[in-house]
């Protein structure tokens, strides 16, 4: 399991690293802009969620459990670079093809 850690209160955020790693790669081409948005997950089976508004100016770190070379799911990182343009901003989304991404 790998952390988002935000803000300079420094809340922290657990995610499975191979998700962290999707979406560091999309935050960061959102950031690297300098385009602000809202990113929102599920953080519970009964529908308990969280929601954060990225900025560039609010610091921002990833820590993975394991930073070893991970495959890009090409078709999950435009799914999830899509959500992040949207009006509703990043939300999370099943990896799609995840058997073939990891063979």
């Amino acid at each position: 399991m790998g952390e988002l850690h935000y803000g300079t209160k420094d809340s922290v955020f657990t995610f499975e690293d191979r998700l962290l790693h999707h979406l560091k790669l999309v935050i960061a081409n959102k950031l690297r802009k300098g385009e602000s948005f809202l990113f929102s997950w599920q953080t519970s089976d009964c529908g308990a969620g969280a929601a954060i508004w990225l900025h560039p100016s609010i610091p921002l770190h990833f820590t993975f459990e394991q930073l070893g070379q991970v495959e890009i799911n090409k078709d999950w990182a435009e799914l999830l670079s899509f959500q992040a343009n949207s009006a509703a901003g990043l939300t999370l989304v099943p990896e799609p093809n995840a058997e073939a991404a990891r063979a």
